[in-house]
C-alpha cells in the first residue's frame, strides 16, 4: 500500500512539473530601440550635448591661455633672467598639468551626467517592460538588443505593448 501511495505521489509530482513547464511564456524586446523612441531620451541627449559644449568651451579657454603663455615664453625668453625663465616655464608646465587634469575630470563628469540623465529613462522603460510582462503573464522577457539573445522563435516581441504603456506611437521606429 505504501508503495502505491509513493508511486502515485511521484506521478503527481511529475505531472505538476510538466504543467509548470507547459506554462512558460517567453517574450523579447530591444530595450535600446525602446529607449531611443522615448522623448525623454532626446531631451537628455540635448542636455548632455550642452553640458559637453560648456566643458569644451572651458577647455578651449585654458588651451588659448596656454598657447598665449607659450608664445610669450618663446618670444621673450632670451631677454629674461634665468629665474624668470624658470618661473615662466614652471607656470606653463603647471597649466599643462591643470589642462590634463581638467580633461580627465571632464570625461568623468560627462559620464556621470549621462548616467544621471539616463537613469530615470531606463527605470521608466524597465518598469513598463515589467508591467507588460506581468500583465501578459510572461515568465521571462529577454533583451534582444543586448546581443545575448541568440534564438527566440517561440517568444513574443512585446515592443508594441510596452510602447503603448509608455504612451509612444505604435509602429514608431528609432
Amino acid at each position: 500500500m505504501k508503495k502505491i501511495i509513493l508511486f502515485s505521489g511521484l506521478i503527481l509530482f511529475g505531472l505538476s512539473n510538466l504543467t509548470v513547464h507547459a506554462q512558460i511564456k517567453l517574450g523579447h524586446i530591444n530595450s535600446s530601440d525602446l529607449v531611443a523612441l522615448m522623448p525623454e531620451t532626446k531631451k537628455s541627449e540635448d542636455s548632455l550635448k550642452r553640458y559637453t559644449e560648456d566643458l569644451n568651451g572651458q577647455l578651449e579657454q585654458m588651451l588659448a591661455e596656454l598657447k598665449t603663455k607659450y608664445t610669450e615664453y618663446q618670444s621673450k625668453q632670451s631677454a629674461w633672467t634665468e629665474a624668470v625663465r624658470e618661473y615662466r616655464g614652471k607656470e606653463i608646465q603647471d597649466l599643462q598639468t591643470n589642462i590634463d587634469n581638467f580633461q580627465q575630470r571632464a570625461q568623468q563628469d560627462i559620464s556621470s551626467k549621462r548616467e544621471e540623465l539616463l537613469r530615470p529613462i531606463m527605470e521608466r522603460a524597465e518598469q513598463a517592460i515589467k508591467d507588460v510582462a506581468k500583465e501578459g503573464k510572461y515568465t521571462y522577457v529577454f533583451d534582444s538588443g543586448g546581443g545575448t539573445l541568440l534564438h527566440y522563435q517561440d517568444s513574443d516581441d512585446i515592443m508594441e505593448p510596452v510602447k503603448k504603456k509608455l504612451g509612444l506611437p505604435a509602429g514608431a521606429k528609432p
